[in-house]
């Protein structure tokens, strides 16, 4: 495989040598650091001085790290990259037990003396880190009684780790028949792959095999969520939050009303999400539509092959719209190695993109020339040049995009891939398949989304009012809602009421929303790109480049994204409502 399509580790590090050199300088810079513990806030000179060093070192554990987990993911089998991923995991313990002093110590220091220290233009590039200590002030506890949490914080997540244990380790979902009439396992990575199949029946035994798994167990689960939401209402409750929901916004930089607005205005445009469950319909040509009739792609037209050169041309191509200096930087990244590109024997799955500060990003993919992975390339790039660019212009601290923002750019570079695609595509169907797949995904990523969202809501809503919830009323609250976002054209198997069971984010507590602000924000940045507002692709990348250095919704504000309206929502709603009738004019 030639060279080029794999990173250059050497970016970072030359050698093992560099590397081991910069992570004794790493533990020589946090012996400084706790020099300071007991005086940090004594004068503005103790606190500047601290970060700077904290700066420092985080500067090089930036690059150490990256450098041990890349080397490990390229062949996890590998001994050596085992041991030297197991070893930058260890300085990642030594470097948050180090800096541990530093957030209490700013919390319990006189506001008001903090408040004058900011003010020096040294700490300047620190006031939004110190700043957001301070403002959570009011939701910390006494000495003692921090310890206290943080002595139960593995009991807390315990219903977390049994249900992951449970479902991923010990559920064997048993067999089916394929299309070709072999018996073949089920599990739970391959149940989506079922759901696809273009025959009915392997769809149905699937879907049946799942929930009759989960309806087993459901009482089990039920016992491991309902206590994973009392532990996180209890939490809030000592912390002096009014609920869950706002103890999870406001760590988000969000707000209430950002929540609120999405559920309402989905709740208000449903009938978009009936018209196209409808077309689905009609598209399979089905006279009843089941639940497990959803993810079968009616409009696919087999596996075309492209070659990685073509792909990237591709890419190149649909976001020439994004500006000459962006272009430029991608042409970099596929020229000099900033890509591992295909999948190789004990590599690790999936995609990502990892920013390092102070050198470039670096992205994993395991292409295997589908034209899907397209989309997977642009998505991927999307996040490396929010890096490349916030990296460049903040300091480390200040470079780090909350998960607010961070889905923002990798949807946008999608939805310009997916428009260049759909106008360029010559062939009918092709589009067809196109347009289907950009439906898809606003469908998966708004509506049912936000579907765990108003469950998830309601459920902490109830415990947190003392209201008791036993199995079987998870399971009616979860099959109304499926009644209410899928509607009249479909037959609402009973069997989805256990699908809340099977979600592993509703453990992460009030997640799943942030994939319906991305992908509205994303709508509507990428739909004012597409108009050539004057000046709006400049305003994007001046976004891009503030990393966390203000909140993340002041941040989309800057590209006129207001969460808090509902007027985002129902955009994208609309921007969904005419890729539906696109595609009908096409059938």
């Amino acid at each position: 495989m030639k060279e080029k399509y794999n990173w250059n580790l050497q970016d970072i590090f030359e050698n093992e040598e560099q590397f081991k050199k910069e992570k004794g300088e790493i533990a020589d810079i946090l012996e400084k650091i706790k020099t300071y513990q007991g005086i940090l806030c004594n004068t503005s000179e103790n606190l500047y001085n601290c970060y700077k060093l904290y700066e420092q070192a985080l500067e090089k554990f930036e690059k150490v790290y990256a450098y041990g987990m890349l080397k490990y993911h390229l062949d996890m089998s590998n001994q050596e990259g085992i041991k030297i991923f197991k070893e930058v995991e260890g300085l990642g313990t030594e470097f948050s037990v180090a800096t541990s002093f530093m957030t209490p110590e700013i919390t319990y220091a006189d506001e008001n003396t903090i408040k004058e220290y900011i003010k020096e233009e040294r700490l300047k590039g620190y006031e939004r880190d110190i700043k957001d200590i301070l403002n959570e002030k009011k939701h910390v506890l006494s000495k003692e009684e921090e310890n206290i949490l943080a002595n139960f914080s593995e009991t807390v997540s315990a219903p977390e780790n049994t249900f992951d244990t449970l479902t991923n380790a010990e559920f064997k979902f048993g067999t089916l028949i394929d299309e070709n009439g072999k018996e073949v396992e089920m599990t739970d990575s391959t149940y989506t792959l079922f759901l696809k199949n273009k025959d009915r029946n392997v769809r149905k035994q699937a879907f049946d095999l799942m929930y009759k798994k989960y309806s087993e167990f459901i009482n089990t689960i039920t016992e491991m969520y309902i206590s994973n939401v009392k532990a996180k209402a209890t939490t809030a409750k000592l912390r002096k939050y009014n609920s869950s929901l706002e103890e999870a916004v406001e760590h988000d930089d969000a707000s209430l009303k950002v929540y609120e607005s999405l559920i309402e205005a989905v709740n208000e445009d449903m009938n978009v999400n009936y018209e196209f469950i409808k077309l689905k319909k009609e598209m399979l040509n089905l006279d009843e539509m089941h639940m497990y009739d959803l993810y079968v792609n009616p409009c696919e037209q087999g596996k075309d092959e492209i070659t990685f050169e073509d792909a990237k041309q591709e890419v190149l191509n649909a976001l020439q719209i994004l500006g000459k200096e962006y272009i430029n930087k991608l042409e970099e990244a596929f020229d000099n190695r900033w890509i591992d590109v295909y999948a190789k024997p004990n590599k690790r799955g999936g995609a990502y993109s990892m920013g390092v500060y102070g050198v470039h990003p670096f992205v994993l993919t395991n292409f295997v020339n589908s034209k899907r992975d397209i989309s997977t390339i642009a998505h991927e790039l999307g996040h490396s040049m929010h890096s490349y660019y916030s990296n460049r212009e903040q300091n480390v601290i200040n470079a780090d995009y909350t998960i607010m923002v961070a889905e923002v750019a990798s949807t946008v570079n999608e939805i310009l891939l997916s428009d260049y695609q759909i106008k360029n595509e010559k062939d009918n169907k092709k589009k067809a398949e196109l347009l289907y797949e950009l439906l898809e995904m606003i469908r998966a990523t708004l509506f049912r989304q936000a579907m765990f969202a108003e469950f998830e809501k309601d459920v902490h809503d109830k415990i947190e009012n003392n209201v008791m919830l036993s199995a079987d009323d998870l399971n009616d609250m979860y099959y109304k809602l499926n009644q209410k976002y899928f509607g009249p054209d479909v037959n609402i198997d009973e069997q989805i009421k256990y699908e809340w069971a099977r979600i592993p984010h509703f453990y992460s507590d009030f997640y799943v929303y942030k994939y319906c602000t991305g992908v509205s924000s994303a709508i509507a940045i990428a739909s004012k790109i597409l108009s050539k507002e004057p000046g709006f692709v400049e305003k994007y990348i001046e976004m891009l480049k503030q990393g966390c250095s203000k909140k993340s919704i002041d941040l989309l504000k800057m590209v006129d994204v207001d969460l808090e309206s509902k007027d985002t929502y129902k955009s994208a709603i609309e921007f969904y409502n005419q890729k539906i009738k696109e595609l009908k004019m096409l059938l």
